[in-house]
């Protein structure tokens, strides 16, 4: 059986661009990805050099093009159900039978989100609802915006989106939870805290144009950013017993190296936040590398 020097679980920024640095440096790399993205709601992506404003499949098109044009990097359209210990490294059985023994792994698995309970949310999420300001807050610039969350991540959320929009509302859902100092300082920068239950969102396919409460009422917003439950898309790190932060994500060294020999982990695995994709991309090239340092001295023990 074929051992692959290091087996890639997860087709994202990261994965994708871990292997292309491990294909580059001539490792046999296995890059296996269900094909389903987390992104796939997103109409454009932004923030990436010489891509900004790319779809998340043109993006997915090129990289994959650029991946596998190197020999030693193959890719396998599969789910990694489990991972045992071998005394050569790592045995992964997969959801189609298969049947992978690598040396190294990168776990560039992802995360999951679970959006508000908001009827008819998911009709325009990743079309006029947004989670990052920095990906998308351009597009809704000086637009009248909502922030859909409470607490604490409704007062971070609106002092962020307030760079791009000062036309800004929030809206709870229920009770703000917000304290009387926070609720003072957006008060003093005219953004209102509405408490009213949100029976719809209102608009045509794509694109809001209004929030409908329960006390028959209406906001008139074009669009806004949500605040989302985030949670690993996958359990392999629990499985494999990766350290994690009071966050959830995997704690890695500065070369991605979690606790567990030859396990590393890349971009919002080790994040647990949406990052942009050239933050997840970087993390994965420094994954890889982290991987060719360790197959390297291994090389050269004595």
């Amino acid at each position: 059986m074929l051992i692959y020097d290091c087996t890639i679980i997860g087709g994202g920024p990261a994965g994708l661009n871990a292997a292309l640095v491990l294909g580059r440096a001539k490792r046999n790399t296995l890059l296996i990805d269900e094909g389903k993205p987390r992104n796939a709601v997103t109409q454009e992506s932004h923030g990436f050099l010489t891509r900004d404003g790319i779809t998340p499949q043109e993006f997915r098109a090129i990289a994959y093009e650029e991946v596998l044009g190197y020999p030693s990097v193959m890719h396998k359209q599969d789910r990694v159900d489990t991972i045992q210990r071998d005394e050569k490294g790592f045995l992964l059985q997969t959801s189609k039978g298969e049947t992978v023994l690598t040396k190294k792994i990168i776990l560039a698995t992802g995360l999951k989100e679970t959006l508000p309970l908001i009827p008819n949310i998911h009709q325009y999420y990743g079309k006029s609802l947004f989670v990052c300001p920095f990906c998308d807050g351009w597009e809704l610039r000086d637009k009248p915006l909502v922030i859909l969350a409470k607490g604490d991540r409704a007062f971070h959320l609106a002092k962020m989106v307030y760079n791009w929009s000062q036309d800004l509302i929030i809206c709870t859902n229920g009770d703000s939870d917000l304290s009387t100092g926070q609720l003072h300082l957006l008060q003093k920068k005219g953004i209102q805290v509405l408490e009213n239950r949100i029976i719809a969102i209102e608009g045509d396919d794509k694109k809001m144009n209004a929030i409908a409460f329960h006390n028959r009422e209406s906001l008139s917003r074009q669009g806004g950013f949500v605040d989302v439950e985030w949670t690993h898309a996958s359990e392999l790190q629990d499985t494999l017993g990766c350290e994690t932060d009071e966050e959830g994500a995997v704690k890695t060294n500065i070369i991605g190296q979690t606790n567990i020999p030859g396990v590393f982990a890349a971009g919002d695995t080790s994040i647990i936040a949406p990052s942009q994709l050239i933050i997840a991309a970087g993390e994965g090239s420094k994954a890889a590398i982290g991987v060719m340092k360790e197959l390297t001295d291994e090389e050269f023990l004595d």
